[in-house]
């Protein structure tokens, strides 16, 4: 793995997000000549800016034909393979129409549509980074040849792929923690092991009648678990107790 000094695209003051963006662009360039398209929140529609405003996919990383801003293209995050393999992927792999290519393998990335590949992507191929940062926030880097006919980076992501995948989550976890307002979560909210084991089987689509059988408890204990985690979650109804709840790692799809 080649060796970076990560403290060259940290961040941690707003001041930091130009220099850091650059020196990302440059080491990425040097190790392997590729274009840098990074986005914070798959989530959102609005892009990385630096301190001033300016949106650094075209001050920065180089996309400045109209044809390039890839972040203005209407339903990318929902219809791109590249961002919907991000949610079911933390770690870095690239794809192409024939498929996605992971150090480890993981079956459900088989499930993904992959029908007009390069004009649902942008791309033929690229190495991606999925960036999973704390609340269910998703960021994400991808990493595209200039010779746009590549189709196989095999030999690319496996020198380089540990390294970018370094490289993104450091910029990219600077950047959300200094440029993005906090989540509005309560600090220090302890949920109860009975409030919890209460909110694993709503999230799985139990009734309280149906909890309380399974916990042994009346109906209402459980009301009264799923309320006293709603009121420490500072949710005003079940499903954004539920949601705040997976936001902070009480809940999850293993439950």
């Amino acid at each position: 793995m080649p060796e970076v000094n990560l403290n060259e695209v940290r961040i941690t003051k707003p001041q930091d997000v130009v220099p850091a963006a650059e020196r990302f662009r440059a080491i990425v360039n040097d190790m392997i000549g590729f274009r840098v398209g990074v986005c914070h929140n798959i989530a959102v529609k609005k892009p990385m800016v630096d301190m001033d405003g300016n949106i650094l996919a075209t001050s920065v990383f180089g996309f400045n034909d109209e044809s390039d801003r890839w972040w203005r293209t209407p339903g990318l995050a929902l219809d791109s393979p590249l961002p919907t393999a991000c949610r079911y992927e933390s770690e870095p792999f690239w794809c192409n129409a024939e498929g996605f290519h992971t150090s480890i393998p993981n079956p459900l990335l088989n499930a993904i549509d992959l029908t007009n590949f390069e004009r649902r992507g942008l791309t033929k191929a690229a190495i991606v980074v999925p960036v999973h940062l704390p609340f269910g926030q998703i960021g994400a880097a991808s990493f595209c040849s200039p010779d746009k006919t590549t189709v196989d980076l095999s030999r690319e992501f496996a020198a380089y792929g540990d390294t970018l995948g370094l490289l993104t989550r450091t910029f990219v976890a600077g950047y959300v923690r200094v440029m993005c307002n906090p989540e509005r979560l309560p600090v220090g909210a302890i949920l109860s092991k009975r409030e919890v084991e209460c909110l694993r089987w709503a999230a799985v689509g139990k009734t309280d009648f149906e909890i309380s059988l399974i916990m042994s408890r009346s109906r209402a204990t459980v009301r009264f678990h799923i309320h006293n985690a709603s009121m420490k979650l500072d949710a005003v109804n079940r499903s954004q107790t539920l949601f705040k709840a997976a936001q902070l790692g009480y809940i999850g799809l293993n439950s």
